[in-house]
């Protein structure tokens, strides 16, 4: 019997973009087969996401590009078939969602793409009911998209790709603005689409603990875009552990865990590391209590930031809204001077509204809020710059120099800095985060991750007293995320009061001293961050889930874990 025709075919492919002196990814070959889930890894920059953009004809028909080598889905080119005619055989979610939202309202948005095919009026509704409400959002069918969440607008992208119903879907980090419920309503939809084994998807993802009961296969690329291991997911992980850290590529949260468990003697040396929790808890039942240590890392880390601390971000009765509608809703908050602190909430509960209004990004009502002595709502651009740095969500949205150099020097030169030091300076955070061969690249032309840390180093780069970062970990690798964090740490040394907005709870709990829980628009709970986590039940009626390393092992042990990362 002869082989199936693969339904995707990808043979010495080599993608060079528009000023890029080396192509990435480059000279990659792999086959994908209906049935299976492709989880495509690598560090920042590696090509993940130019890969994805060549598998629908993106790449080279709309985004300028050189290609070499071949892409064929179902035995079509996707350089030679236009995008148009591809859609049908590839649904394509984009890492930003704004990038392919186009209609007024979500019931339009997802059937927008079905009309085009002429579909009969009755299957276009019934398909576009269905993947709405895969991905809990039939009830806001009325609303236009911009009044969602990133989370909910991310949900929003993956019901149109749900509904065209294509035998290859493309989903380009699907999860990284998604509450657990989110995240859950995509995965389950997602399961359900290859449960006929007649359809395959490609994922690139860092969320690795919701992909592990998804994925069948990994495929990654090393730092130059090539082709480094390609196998079954859960051989790829365990087999190779430590060259994927060595790349600062993203593993399993139980499976760090586990390597970690494994080096202070937890586990033996022949157990094989855990890939999820349920794993991970069943290779350390049993282990008895640990040394008081893990109580005194606690103690440690809440003098940080403690409630003697004068407080240099005060709301008080904050309201904000956005349109006619109220995102907020009389908001009291106190943040403490050199502490870490997180906003937490379920997607639509007012996160990035509540750090924008802190940092005067969205003017705030008068007299509502002061931050390191003045009021964000009456302050000039200038003062308010001098005292917080603001990292948006997307990093696009902040850029406005035509080169990485140039937008790191933008506020030093702003504030009158002298060439050497602006020189020495950007020098220095072009090293930090590993963007010196990129000094010269237009922003635009960065990867997702690259851009992520030109915002974080714009930011930074004029040692505000507070820095107010919007997921500051997204697209971000293993070896960057990391990087990342410990300059936090080194930032709150030296005074820095840093405020974050994250979805990822395992983080909050490795790494800050504070967190700020909303829900609906209010504040549901705020307090010292072991403190919260102590309270039972206290994020789930947030609409909140406690990360899976903490659900699934004692006290004792998450603080063993925990003295590695605080």
């Amino acid at each position: 019997m002869l082989p199936s025709v693969p339904l995707l075919r990808v043979r010495d492919l080599s993608l060079t973009h528009a000023g890029a002196t080396h192509p990435s990814p480059s000279d990659v070959s792999f086959d994908v087969q209906p049935g299976e889930v492709v989880l495509v890894l690598g560090p920042s920059g590696s090509g993940k996401s130019t890969l994805t953009l060549a598998l629908n004809g993106l790449i080279p028909q709309s985004v300028p590009a050189d290609v070499a080598g071949t892409v064929e889905v179902r035995g079509r080119s996707t350089v030679d078939t236009p995008v148009a005619e591809l859609s049908s055989d590839v649904a394509m979610v984009f890492q930003d969602p704004d990038a392919q939202l186009v209609t007024g309202t979500l019931l339009d948005e997802v059937a927008f793409a079905l009309e085009n095919l002429l579909l009969p009026v009755a299957e276009v509704l019934s398909r576009s009911e269905q993947a709405l409400r895969r991905v809990g959002l039939w009830e806001r069918r009325a609303w236009n998209p911009d009044r969602l969440s990133g989370g909910g607008r991310q949900r929003l992208a993956i019901a149109c790709a749900v509904a065209m119903g294509s035998p290859l879907i493309v989903l380009d980090e699907p999860t990284a603005n998604l509450d657990p419920q989110g995240i859950d309503d995509v995965y389950d939809a997602l399961t359900d689409l290859v449960a006929s084994g007649d359809r395959a998807v490609i994922l690139v993802e860092h969320n690795l603990d919701a992909a592990m009961r998804f994925a069948t296969r990994a495929i990654v690329l090393d730092q130059q875009g090539r082709l480094a291991f390609d196998g079954p997911v859960a051989e790829i992980l365990r087999e190779h552990t430590e060259e994927l850290i060595a790349m600062g590529v993203w593993l399993p949260a139980a499976t760090l865990a586990g390597r970690m468990l494994r080096e202070r003697g937890v586990l033996d040396a022949e157990t094989p590391l855990p890939l999820t929790p349920e794993e991970l808890a069943g290779v350390v039942n049993g282990f008895g209590t640990l040394s008081e240590r893990s109580e005194t890392t606690r103690i440690e880390r809440a003098e940080g930031g403690s409630k003697s601390s004068p407080m240099i971000v005060r709301s008080r009765n904050l309201s904000v809204k956005r349109g006619r509608a109220e995102v907020l809703h009389g908001i009291d908050l106190d943040i403490s001077a050199g502490s870490l602190t997180a906003i937490v909430g379920a997607n639509g509960a007012g996160k990035t509204t509540l750090i924008q209004a802190l940092a005067g990004v969205v003017p705030p009502p008068r007299n509502r809020i002061t931050i390191d002595g003045i009021d964000p709502g009456r302050a000039s651009p200038r003062d308010l710059a001098a005292r917080v740095g603001f990292v948006f969500q997307n990093p696009e949205h902040q850029f406005i120099a035509h080169t990485v150099f140039d937008e790191l020097a933008h506020g030093l030169r702003l504030r009158g800095a002298s060439d050497a030091e602006i020189s020495d300076r950007v020098g220095e955070m072009l090293s930090r985060f590993g963007l010196e061969h990129k000094a010269d690249v237009h922003p635009f032309l960065l990867s997702g991750g690259e851009k992520r840390r030109l915002s974080v180093g714009t930011a930074l780069i004029t040692r505000p007293a507070v820095l107010a970062l919007d997921e500051p970990t997204f697209g971000q690798d293993r070896a960057r995320a990391d990087e990342l964090l410990r300059l936090l740490k080194g930032l709150r040394s030296e005074g820095t009061t840093i405020v974050i907005v994250t979805h990822d709870l395992q983080l909050v709990a490795d790494h800050t001293t504070h967190t700020v829980v909303l829900a609906d628009g209010r504040v549901h709970a705020a307090g010292p961050t072991d403190e919260l986590f102590a309270t039972e039940g206290l994020f789930e009626t947030a609409g909140l889930r406690l990360p899976a390393l903490h659900r699934a092992l004692n006290p004792q042990l998450r603080g063993l874990l925990t003295e590695t990362t605080r």
